[in-house]
């Protein structure tokens, strides 16, 4: 696995923030994709799903407070942040769902794997339960992502 300094150093803060999270805590979306080692892949922010205990402990810590999700039709969290004093923008998104023939289905992986990124670890669910996820959100950037990884 290959990552650029900028998701580098955003994964290794993000796990220092985390290292006292309660509740299993995972890195979706396209930089769990770049994790997984797929290219070629452009990373314009970090997705962190956590729960709202873990939300509403540790985002307070780094100056912000997590509040209800935006209103998108497809997609909508129990409480929702960006932390913006990171390399790359973070999402954090707790009790997160995406909309999919008119029901919305909950995010909870039941996989998690442990990854180095340098010295700190994070955590993404299992190349194919993540290629589930992502091809669940429905979106054309979200099913060429998941073709990544395919092979």
């Amino acid at each position: 696995m290959r990552l650029d300094r900028p998701l580098q150093t955003t994964l290794e803060a993000v796990a220092a923030i985390m290292l006292d999270a309660r509740h299993r805590w995972w890195v979706i979306g396209s930089a769990a994709v770049a994790l997984h080692g797929a290219e070629p892949l452009t990373v314009a922010d970090v997705d962190i799903l956590l729960s709202p205990q873990d939300a509403r402990l540790l985002l307070p810590r780094i100056g912000i407070v997590p509040g209800a999700g935006a209103d998108h039709p497809d997609f909508r969290s129990t409480l929702f942040a960006t932390w913006r004093d990171a390399a790359l923008p973070v999402e954090f998104m707790a009790g997160f769902s995406y909309r999919r023939y008119g029901e919305w289905m909950p995010v909870a992986p039941r996989t998690r794997m442990a990854m180095m990124v340098g010295k700190a670890m994070v955590f993404v669910p299992e190349r194919a339960e993540l290629r589930e996820i992502i091809q669940g959100f429905g979106r054309p950037k979200d099913w060429e992502r998941a073709g990544l990884l395919a092979g």
